[in-house]
């Protein structure tokens, strides 16, 4: 399970221990997801080379205490979700060099009396904590000076020692799941300083009063970021946490993700902003407001806004934003409303004069745009806007002239339905993505664009390159491009990166020549080989052009195809000779037979058995059979039952059934072997199902007479079990001495009362 670089997959191998022979070599162990339930002593002593050992999702309850001792060099150590109920600090003893370790999602409740990370001086991120994780005490966290990351799934912590986390100097993101507010009051105190980023998961904010004033300690909190995920608002507490917040003396981000408002926006005190304000970036994404229609204008943070420069709104339902809001955030660069319910109505409102004066990257996709000539005269008064994206709406039609603002660069109009590119489109822009949509041709003149975007359409010719002159970079990912010639691609002088993957290009090898050759030229990118048809320049996908080596498929895929159809024929052609000379016709024909004869019993049942024996000959010796052989055994005493084709064959019954029931109901068949015989194709099939009796039952049901001299090779090669009886056993040889001919009839008799 390790490869060259002594990486050692044996996760979801269903391991009850660790395997043994790891050896020094090893630098990575993956056992994750397995049902190892103990850590001995000796698995892991040789590995004293191992960097990454990955344990989470076991059934780990117990590890020996000297388990990690040789592990000296170890830097990563994920125990999660497992089944340890305690943390032992001898363990971690021996690990100096240890930098991650995960102990999330066990089943302790405490960390200890003491701290079990004293040794890891070099820990540099520490998950713990589990749904019953509920106490933490003061000297738990003792060793650990600077942490980047904490993550801490306190859901059910009840009891918080005070001065816990204090011994950590630094954490520069603390992730905590916490529900009991009175603790997570607690912990804020402890990190007051220390915290760059402070994420707060699952927590509900319901009281105004009582629970406030517990957070009010967070205002005197040097965090730069909060994050609250997962976590309850009202319309009486809002106000309240931002105040507090407002308060922070250092925040710049805020971030609610994954919450949820309780309420319309009817906020019970006005929020004021002050002159000191440092909150500078707002996020809120899939924020769940039940009434969102009956949401309010939010006229009492105005105040607020005015020193916002990054607002990002996703997910939220939002259908307006007032005008006076949109006019309040006059330090705004970056507006992020993607997935809203926004239309071309409201977006006028949204964007009224005034709004947004210092905008620069605004992102409207997938929202409920339709109107490309009213969005873009909506926007049209945005004197800084740069990058615009409008993307997965639905505009179906593109009008031929629209107003844009005049500092417009970069346009997204991936995903729109648009079905043609016009004049609409701003001479403006550096770069343009009309991806996805139903383009059949490109033909604008765009004298500054730098960067052209056309992945899935219906695009058969790359775009002219002169009135696009200045283009460094060209996507025509999974088009139907089918051409692409040389002197088209001379015609971009600048062309530093094209990207024609997916497509069916048949080019020359003299284009790929010019390609090796040329210098300037930077890479020229097509995807997988077996979807596009060679003769093609173009290299696998992030290839070099000037490494490119055509195979004789690629170009000379004429010869090859034709080369391939004569090969096929003639090999065809073998198998049908093959197939007569080794009879492959009877072979597929008995095999049906032999179908036909399985689905009924090998044997009939005595009381079917109607006759002694199956006469199988010729029609030219039927004068022998019916005249002599006939009349001797069926008037002999007693007599014998014989089975005729003539005389017992059902009328109307098709002769193979026949032939095969005969059989079935005689306990003998009798060959009458002869010239003719040989040359009857209905005797042959008699033979034929014989042969599959005699192997099946594997018995001598057969008696063969000789009429007349014949060689054994006279019968056919493939019936070897008949072939063998005439090679191995006594046959009856019908002789012409009269004398001879009462021993003949009695040997026969014989053999058919056997």
């Amino acid at each position: 399970s390790c490869d060259t670089s002594q990486l050692c997959n044996c996760s979801s191998m269903g391991l009850d221990f660790i395997p043994p022979g790891l050896t020094a070599k090893i630098t990575v162990l993956n056992l994750a997801h397995n049902r190892i339930k103990h850590i001995r002593s000796q698995d892991l002593q040789q590995a004293v080379n191992l960097r990454t050992l990955l344990l989470q999702s076991n059934k780990i309850s117990s590890i020996d205490e000297d388990s990690f001792q040789s592990l000296a060099k170890l830097e990563l150590l994920d125990l999660s979700n497992n089944s340890l109920a305690h943390v032992s600090p001898v363990w971690f003893g021996h690990l100096f060099s240890l930098q991650h370790l995960h102990l999330q999602g066990n089943s302790y409740r405490d960390l200890g009396e003491s701290s079990p990370f004293l040794s890891l001086r070099n820990l540099s991120s520490l998950y713990l904590g589990n749904p019953r994780f509920s106490v933490i005490r003061q000297r738990n966290f003792e060793g650990i000076e600077l942490l980047h990351k904490l993550w801490i799934d306190g859901s059910n912590l009840s009891q918080y020692e005070q001065g816990s986390l204090k011994s950590i100097k630094k954490i520069n993101h603390m992730i905590i799941n916490i529900r009991n507010i009175n603790v997570f009051s607690e912990i804020v105190r402890d990190v007051l300083h220390s915290v760059a980023w402070l994420e707060v998961r699952g927590i509900a904010f319901r009281n105004a009063t009582a629970e406030m004033q517990l957070l009010r300690v967070m205002s005197s909190c040097f965090a730069k970021k909060i994050s609250f995920r997962q976590t309850l608002l009202t319309d009486a507490t809002v106000p309240e946490l931002v105040s507090i917040l407002d308060d922070m003396p250092k925040l710049v981000e805020l971030e609610l993700v994954d919450c949820r408002l309780l309420g319309t926006g009817e906020w019970e005190m006005q929020i004021q902003a002050k002159q000191s304000k440092t909150l500078r970036v707002f996020t809120i994404k899939n924020l769940s407001i039940e009434e969102f229609y009956l949401f309010t204008d939010l006229r009492g943070v105005e105040g607020l806004l005015s020193l916002f420069t990054r607002v990002t709104v996703q997910n939220t339902k939002v259908f307006l934003v007032p005008c006076r809001i949109s006019q309040s955030l006059l330090s705004l660069e970056y507006l992020d409303l993607s997935a809203n319910l926004l239309g071309d109505q409201s977006l006028e409102h949204s964007a009224c004069k005034g709004g947004w004066p210092s905008l620069q990257t605004l992102n409207l996709s997938q929202n409920s745009l339709s109107d490309l000539e009213m969005t873009s005269k909506s926007l049209s008064h945005l004197g800084n806007l740069i990058v615009l994206d409008i993307s997965q709406n639905n505009f179906g039609e593109i009008p031929d002239a629209c107003e844009w603002p005049e500092t417009l660069k970069y346009l997204n109009l991936s995903s729109t339905q648009i079905p043609e590119i016009t004049t609409c489109i701003p001479a403006t822009l550096e770069v343009l993505d009309v991806s996805e949509n139903n383009l059949k041709e490109f033909r604008l003149q765009l004298p500054f664009l730098k960067e052209l975007y056309l992945t899935k359409n219906q695009l058969k010719a790359l775009p002219g390159a002169t009135p696009i002159p200045n283009l460094v970079a060209l996507s025509v990912r999974r088009n139907k491009l089918s051409s692409f010639s040389k002197e088209e691609f001379e015609s971009f002088t600048r062309m530093e990166l094209l990207d024609a993957s997916e497509n069916n290009f048949i080019c020359s090898c003299e284009f790929l020549s010019f390609i090796h050759h040329e210098p300037g030229v930077a890479r020229v990118l097509v995807g997988w080989p077996e979807q596009y048809v060679c003769d093609s320049p173009l290299a696998v996908r992030g290839a070099q052009v000037g490494a490119v080596r055509l195979s004789l498929m690629e170009c000379r895929r004429s010869l090859v195809v034709s080369l391939i159809c004569v090969l096929v024929f003639l090999a065809i052609l073998l198998l049908v000779v093959l197939g007569y000379k080794y009879h492959m016709v009877w072979y597929v024909r008995m095999t049906w037979a032999w179908l036909q004869a399985k689905r009924k019993p090998k044997r009939a049942p005595p009381k079917d058995v109607c006759y002694d024996a199956f006469v199988s000959y010729s029609e030219n010796d039927s004068d022998w059979v019916e005249n002599i052989m006939v009349r001797e055994l069926e008037q002999a005493c007693p007599p014998f039952r014989l089975c005729l084709h003539k005389r017992d064959f059902v009328p109307g019954k098709w002769i193979v059934d026949n032939i095969i029931d005969s059989i079935e109901k005689s306990r003998k068949t009798l060959f009458v072997l002869s010239e003719h015989f040989v040359q009857s194709e209905w005797c042959k099939y008699e033979l034929d199902f014989s042969h599959f009796r005699l192997f099946d039952e594997n018995n001598d049901t057969a008696i063969l007479i000789l009429l007349e001299p014949i060689q054994s090779k006279a019968i056919p090669k493939r019936f070897c079990k008949l072939r063998k009886i005439m090679n191995t056993k006594t046959y009856l040889e019908w002789p012409f001495e009269e004398e001879q001919q009462e021993m003949f009839w009695f040997n026969l008799k014989t053999a058919l009362r056997s």
